[in-house]
């Protein structure tokens, strides 16, 4: 009989491998046999996945580079609606304070441009607390339970808040690592930020990274709001936009 793949050099069987759509090479070439189950969990086939497709990594950060390879080509911001494009779509509204939550267009009234071109609007709060929430369900974007629990990727939390020149207010944000049950495992809270009267109404990059929390992950709550400090009527508090929540290879 003609030589099988089986007779193939494991470099030559590995460059083969790595055309293969990677959720294939996990659900499927995995269990063609004992050869090929090694290669698929070992670091080269996926080294040369990440080679081939510009996905880099530091050597000394190899620990394994099947789930680098897959949080690699997941990476993206988990939350929706960041920017107020959709209104307030996919965000609950915890507290809805005074004239509540309105959707405005950058500069705004008495506001500077945003750093990235790419955003055109905010979230704005009024004259008393106005606070709103997503919950990320990581199983449904596709961050497995054992990835989760041994793995532990980091988990990047990034907000964005200004005031306008004329007005003082007021700036929180809250995230919480919830399992299963909703059990709060880990938290981050910003200091209440304070904003004077007479600001430069420059927009502020706010950020936390949640490391080594432990096994039993499932969920992801982020939080924000703010208010105005003269209690004018209208939406003269602090203004959010492009908050950010990702998993980091």
């Amino acid at each position: 009989p003609a030589p099988g793949m089986e007779s193939l050099p494991e470099a030559v069987l590995i460059r083969i491998l790595a055309s293969i759509p990677a959720v294939d090479l996990v659900q499927v070439c995995r269990l063609v046999c004992c050869q090929w189950k090694n290669l698929v969990d070992g670091a080269a086939l996926w080294i040369l996945k990440c080679q081939q497709e510009g996905l880099t990594r530091a050597e000394s950060d190899a620990e394994n580079w099947q789930n680098f390879y897959f949080l690699s080509k997941k990476r993206k911001n988990l939350i929706k609606n960041p920017c107020g494009e959709e209104d307030l779509e996919h965000w609950g509204e915890v507290e809805n304070g005074g004239d509540g939550w309105k959707i405005e267009e950058l500069p705004g009234d008495f506001g500077k441009e945003f750093p990235s071109e790419e955003v055109h609007k905010y979230f704005v709060t009024s004259y008393e607390w106005c606070r709103k929430a997503q919950v990320i369900d990581l199983r449904a974007e596709g961050y497995w339970e054992e990835l989760m629990d041994t793995t532990q990727p980091k988990i990047m939390v990034r907000d964005w808040y200004a005031g306008r020149s004329d007005a003082g207010c007021l700036y929180e944000l809250c995230v919480k690592l919830l399992s299963e049950n909703e059990d709060v495992l880990a938290e981050y809270r910003s200091e209440t930020v304070t904003i004077p009267q007479d600001n430069d109404a420059n927009w502020t990059e706010i950020s936390h990274t949640f490391s080594n929390y432990g096994p039993g992950v499932r969920f992801v709550c982020f939080e924000h709001g703010g208010q105005d400090t003269l209690f004018w009527k209208g939406w003269y508090g602090v203004r959010v936009t492009n908050s950010s929540v990702t998993v980091e290879p």
